[in-house]
């Protein structure tokens, strides 16, 4: 096993600050329309509360659709092209629908920020440009900046629409893709030889095992049905913050308080998950406040303090799977198909919301505001019973070890041999990459026999 320095080169740092900063500024755009669309919609051409949620939804139906192929693009075109392309239409995008006066012209701009499918090309740009010791530490780095920026565009939305209506954030949107933009040619630096990465990049081969087994599709449906609770609730959530008197302006500090209590409340019970082994249970819990919370959203008594209450709970929940469910995931996932896994995953939390934003327009329209939430809350109730019988995922965590290349002549034995190593509870060696991956459990394994085994054949 080569031994390379776990600390961060000078352009890994530049790659992964760029790049997350990126994918951050990209997500702030699609979600700070979340909290205020419902609102600033009614007074578009044409609006229904049905329009309305395919509105806040549709960018998933063309994410769903366009993110493998533009994966698959970027290899053979080149990263950098394929994102700068993905970054235009999203800026494209986002002009139309500050340019619209009707609700079809915002779904429009909608689904055309969709299409700027890019989120698998820049994973796989940060696969290219970052080492395996510190691969996963830059794609935590990634999910860190998801998080902060959807918090972030829960409290700047709506100050930022007060100020200069849904078109201005819009504009604010297209604006920021630019920055990104320049950022992605002047920041970022050149995308080295591509190669194909197992843990990032989807392995057409491997496509077929994934969907097909029933512990990674129940991870599918959880992200699936929890991006649609989410995108279902916001045709409702911001008129209950009207009816509490929280006048438009300030949603945003309303939200700056709920979403900064939830991460409070949400950090140790991640830490317990991991720490006792108990991942499942946090995932029945987590999902078992999320039924309650819109169950009693529903209810006509969810009014003043008790509003709050309940976002806070769902909010708790909701940040609890975001982290635990990709860990979960991550664990069960085969080695060297972790990607895969990811990009099927990925799939489904872009089609989630886009069904969650039509169904939760469809809920407002047919039955009004509480049966949004009560509908909302059956559908998670049956996703806590399709979650019930769902195995413990094991304590087991991914590797990718570089090989040298005097191993190259040795492969088939050596896919023996580290399968023979004590915690080794998964392998795949691929000759082309020099490169493998492997399924541990670090309680177990001896790390010892392990570098003995990688490190290069004596002369």
């Amino acid at each position: 096993m080569r031994k390379v320095s776990a600390l961060l080169l000078a352009s890994e740092r530049r790659a992964i600050s760029g790049l997350a900063g990126l994918y951050a500024s990209r997500m702030l755009g699609l979600f700070m329309v979340l909290p205020v669309l419902a609102i600033y919609a009614e007074a578009l051409t044409g609006s229904t509360p049905l329009l309305i949620g395919v509105a806040l939804g549709i960018y998933g139906l063309t994410q769903a659709c366009l993110q493998i192929p533009f994966g698959w693009l970027s290899d053979r075109f080149g990263r950098k092209r394929v994102i700068a392309l993905g970054l235009v239409l999203f800026a494209a995008g986002s002009v139309v629908a500050a340019l619209a006066d009707s609700i079809t012209g915002v779904i429009a701009g909608r689904a055309l920020q969709g299409s700027g499918a890019v989120a698998a090309a820049i994973m796989a740009l940060l696969a290219d440009q970052t080492r395996e010791q510190v691969r996963t530490a830059a794609m935590a780095t990634i999910g860190i900046s998801i998080g902060i920026s959807f918090a972030l565009a829960m409290v700047l939305g709506p100050w930022l629409a007060a100020w200069a209506g849904l078109a201005g954030v819009f504009w604010f949107t297209a604006a920021l893709t630019l920055v990104g933009l320049l950022a992605l040619w002047r920041w970022v630096p050149p995308a080295p030889r591509r190669l194909k990465h197992r843990d990032v990049g989807m392995d057409r081969q491997q496509l077929r095992h994934v969907i097909t087994r029933p512990d990674l599709w129940r991870l599918d449906l959880s992200i699936f049905t929890l991006h649609l609770v989410l995108m279902a609730i916001f045709v409702a959530v911001p008129f209950r913050l009207v009816n509490a008197g929280i006048r438009i302006e300030h949603h945003g500090l309303a939200y700056l308080g709920i979403m900064g209590a939830a991460f409070v409340l949400m950090v140790p019970l991640v830490i317990v998950a991991e720490k006792t082994q108990r991942m499942k249970l946090m995932c029945l819990v987590a999902i078992g406040a999320i039924v309650l919370s819109l169950a009693s959203l529903g209810l006509p008594v969810s009014q003043g303090a008790g509003l709050f209450v309940w976002l806070l709970v769902f909010f708790t929940g909701f940040n609890l799977l975001e982290a635990t469910l990709p860990s979960m995931l991550s664990k069960l996932a085969p080695a060297g198909a972790k990607g895969t896994a990811m990009g099927v995953y990925s799939t489904g939390q872009f089609l989630g919301a886009f069904l969650g934003g039509t169904l939760g327009g469809w809920l407002a329209h047919t039955g009004g505001l509480e049966a949004v939430f009560l509908g909302a809350a059956a559908l998670a109730f049956l996703w806590w019973v399709a979650m019930w019988s769902m195995p413990s995922p094991p304590p087991l965590s991914s590797e990718v070890v570089a090989l040298s290349e005097e191993h190259t002549d040795t492969l088939d034995a050596l896919l023996e041999r580290l399968a023979d190593v004590a915690g080794v509870e998964d392998v795949m060696v691929v000759p082309e990459e020099r490169l493998a991956y492997l399924k541990v459990n670090r309680q177990q394994l001896d790390q010892a026999a392990l570098s003995r085994l990688l490190s290069p054949p004596k002369q």
